[in-house]
Protein backbone atom coordinates (compact mmCIF):
# COMPACT_ATOMS: atom_id res chain seq x y z
CA UNK A 1 0.00 0.00 0.00
CA UNK A 2 0.99 3.06 -0.65
CA UNK A 3 0.15 4.46 2.83
CA UNK A 4 2.50 1.81 4.51
CA UNK A 5 4.97 2.74 6.80
CA UNK A 6 3.97 6.75 6.59
CA UNK A 7 3.31 8.00 10.10
CA UNK A 8 2.28 10.98 12.03
CA UNK A 9 3.21 11.92 15.05
CA UNK A 10 1.61 14.23 17.29
CA UNK A 11 3.34 17.57 17.75
CA UNK A 12 6.14 17.20 15.00
CA UNK A 13 4.94 19.00 12.03
CA UNK A 14 4.82 16.85 8.94
CA UNK A 15 4.84 13.04 7.82
CA UNK A 16 7.47 10.77 8.79
CA UNK A 17 8.89 7.49 6.68
CA UNK A 18 8.94 4.23 9.46
CA UNK A 19 13.00 3.55 8.93
CA UNK A 20 13.29 0.73 11.85
CA UNK A 21 11.96 -0.62 15.16
CA UNK A 22 13.50 -0.67 18.33
CA UNK A 23 12.16 -1.72 21.75
CA UNK A 24 11.29 1.25 23.03
CA UNK A 25 10.91 3.81 19.99
CA UNK A 26 11.04 3.87 16.45
CA UNK A 27 13.18 5.65 13.81
CA UNK A 28 11.74 8.08 11.83
CA UNK A 29 12.65 9.79 8.70
CA UNK A 30 11.04 13.23 8.12
CA UNK A 31 9.22 13.42 4.53
CA UNK A 32 10.08 16.88 4.35
CA UNK A 33 13.79 17.24 5.68
CA UNK A 34 14.94 14.15 5.29
CA UNK A 35 15.88 13.88 8.61
CA UNK A 36 16.31 10.83 10.79
CA UNK A 37 14.88 11.01 14.47
CA UNK A 38 14.13 8.24 17.19
CA UNK A 39 10.15 8.78 18.09
CA UNK A 40 9.59 7.22 21.54
CA UNK A 41 6.29 5.05 22.55
CA UNK A 42 5.50 7.93 24.47
CA UNK A 43 4.83 9.81 21.36
CA UNK A 44 1.47 9.46 19.81
CA UNK A 45 2.37 8.02 16.85
CA UNK A 46 -0.56 7.18 14.33
CA UNK A 47 0.10 5.49 10.71
CA UNK A 48 -2.07 6.67 8.14
CA UNK A 49 -3.48 3.33 6.95
CA UNK A 50 -5.19 3.58 10.55
CA UNK A 51 -6.38 6.99 10.08
CA UNK A 52 -10.22 7.16 9.11
CA UNK A 53 -12.55 10.54 8.48
CA UNK A 54 -15.91 10.87 10.54
CA UNK A 55 -19.18 10.66 8.43
CA UNK A 56 -22.82 10.46 9.42
CA UNK A 57 -22.95 6.88 8.63
CA UNK A 58 -19.34 4.75 8.75
CA UNK A 59 -15.89 5.95 9.24
CA UNK A 60 -14.12 6.49 5.38
CA UNK A 61 -10.24 5.32 5.81
CA UNK A 62 -7.86 8.04 4.99
CA UNK A 63 -6.78 5.92 1.93
CA UNK A 64 -10.08 6.25 0.24
CA UNK A 65 -10.70 10.15 0.85
CA UNK A 66 -7.10 9.94 -0.43
CA UNK A 67 -7.77 7.77 -3.93
CA UNK A 68 -11.04 10.33 -4.27
CA UNK A 69 -9.16 13.35 -4.20
CA UNK A 70 -6.46 11.74 -6.84
CA UNK A 71 -9.24 10.70 -9.16
CA UNK A 72 -11.40 14.64 -8.93
CA UNK A 73 -7.74 16.45 -9.23
CA UNK A 74 -5.79 14.06 -11.86
CA UNK A 75 -3.03 13.11 -9.32
CA UNK A 76 -2.49 17.24 -8.65
CA UNK A 77 -1.95 18.87 -5.90
CA UNK A 78 -4.47 20.49 -3.90
CA UNK A 79 -5.03 23.90 -2.13
CA UNK A 80 -2.54 25.59 -0.45
CA UNK A 81 -1.53 25.83 3.03
CA UNK A 82 -2.97 29.65 2.92
CA UNK A 83 -6.18 28.11 2.21
CA UNK A 84 -8.88 29.74 3.95
CA UNK A 85 -11.39 27.91 6.60
CA UNK A 86 -14.00 28.31 4.23
CA UNK A 87 -12.55 27.03 1.40
CA UNK A 88 -11.06 23.74 3.34
CA UNK A 89 -14.75 23.24 4.43
CA UNK A 90 -15.83 24.01 0.90
CA UNK A 91 -13.04 21.39 -0.33
CA UNK A 92 -13.96 18.78 2.43
CA UNK A 93 -17.98 18.76 1.05
CA UNK A 94 -17.04 18.11 -2.47
CA UNK A 95 -14.84 15.23 -1.86
CA UNK A 96 -16.68 13.68 0.75
CA UNK A 97 -19.84 15.55 1.15
CA UNK A 98 -21.18 13.18 3.86
CA UNK A 99 -18.85 14.34 6.65
CA UNK A 100 -19.97 14.80 10.20
CA UNK A 101 -19.28 18.45 10.30
CA UNK A 102 -19.68 18.55 14.07
CA UNK A 103 -16.69 16.10 14.27
CA UNK A 104 -14.61 17.05 11.56
CA UNK A 105 -12.72 20.09 12.25
CA UNK A 106 -10.89 22.79 10.00
CA UNK A 107 -8.01 21.71 11.44
CA UNK A 108 -8.61 18.26 10.05
CA UNK A 109 -9.31 19.58 6.58
CA UNK A 110 -6.21 21.48 7.12
CA UNK A 111 -3.87 18.28 7.85
CA UNK A 112 -5.49 15.74 5.38
CA UNK A 113 -4.77 18.83 2.04
CA UNK A 114 -1.10 18.75 3.62
CA UNK A 115 -0.74 15.72 3.93
CA UNK A 116 -2.19 14.35 0.36
CA UNK A 117 0.34 17.54 -1.09
CA UNK A 118 3.23 15.78 0.61
CA UNK A 119 2.33 12.43 -0.65
CA UNK A 120 1.95 14.22 -4.08
CA UNK A 121 4.65 16.21 -3.44
CA UNK A 122 7.30 13.13 -2.43
CA UNK A 123 5.88 10.96 -5.55
CA UNK A 124 4.76 8.33 -2.95
CA UNK A 125 1.05 8.84 -4.00
CA UNK A 126 1.42 7.93 -7.54
CA UNK A 127 -0.91 6.35 -10.61
CA UNK A 128 1.77 3.35 -10.82
CA UNK A 129 1.81 2.68 -7.45
CA UNK A 130 -2.34 2.76 -7.23
CA UNK A 131 -2.30 0.30 -10.16
CA UNK A 132 0.07 -1.97 -8.80
CA UNK A 133 -1.64 -2.11 -5.28
CA UNK A 134 -5.03 -2.49 -7.31
CA UNK A 135 -3.71 -5.01 -9.03
CA UNK A 136 -2.84 -7.11 -6.14
CA UNK A 137 -5.71 -6.61 -4.57
CA UNK A 138 -7.37 -7.87 -7.83
CA UNK A 139 -5.22 -11.90 -7.47
CA UNK A 140 -5.76 -12.06 -4.09
CA UNK A 141 -9.49 -11.87 -4.65
CA UNK A 142 -9.59 -13.98 -7.78
CA UNK A 143 -7.40 -16.41 -5.95
CA UNK A 144 -9.63 -19.44 -5.58
CA UNK A 145 -10.11 -21.16 -2.01
CA UNK A 146 -8.64 -24.55 -1.73
CA UNK A 147 -11.07 -27.35 0.07
CA UNK A 148 -8.90 -28.72 2.82
CA UNK A 149 -9.38 -32.34 2.54
CA UNK A 150 -9.81 -34.15 5.74
CA UNK A 151 -6.15 -35.80 6.98
CA UNK A 152 -7.52 -38.87 9.16
CA UNK A 153 -9.56 -40.15 6.65
CA UNK A 154 -9.80 -43.80 6.49
CA UNK A 155 -10.10 -45.56 3.31
CA UNK A 156 -11.08 -49.12 2.53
Amino acid sequence: MFLEGILAIAGQPGLYKLVSKGKNNVIVESLSTGKRMPAFATSRISTLEDVAIYTYDEDISLRQVFLSIFEKYDGKTVLSGKATNRELMDFMEEILPDFDKDRVYVSDAKKLVNWYNTLIEHKIFVKENIKAEEAAEKATEEEPEKAEEPVNEVKE
